[in-house]
């Protein structure tokens, strides 16, 4: 399969602001502190939060879709503020997917099936 999908969402937060937790495993913390009810739980892995980091995201009992997905981070640009990760177990990968992209750029999110 292949595919793309993109979204956007406004915060009123200043950039690098968002920058500095999304870019770290402190997005990680704040998800399950805060959203338990959709992510369920995720764990590190393997990693620091830099380029190599594996995650494993357990989502919340009856959320839709696959019940988990892990992913690797492959770029962390601090200059043009772009993360890539890539869904490496479960998640799209059980719904057909060969493979996925994750991208953050300055305030825009895509992911490329």
């Amino acid at each position: 399969m292949h595919g793309h999908l993109s979204q956007d969402a406004l915060i009123k937060v200043p950039a690098a602001v968002v920058w500095d937790v999304y870019r770290t495993l402190e997005l990680a913390r704040l998800l399950n502190e805060l959203l338990q009810d959709v992510f369920g739980k995720i764990e590190v892995v393997q990693g620091d939060g830099g380029v190599g980091t594996i995650l494993k995201i357990t989502f919340a009992p009856g959320i839709p879709g696959p019940s988990y997905l892990s992913e690797i981070f492959t770029k962390i640009d601090d200059e043009m503020r772009v993360k890539e990760s890539e869904n490496i177990e479960g998640g799209y990968k059980d719904l057909g997917f060969e493979s996925t992209q994750f991208c953050f750029q300055d305030g825009a999110t895509s992911n490329i099936f």
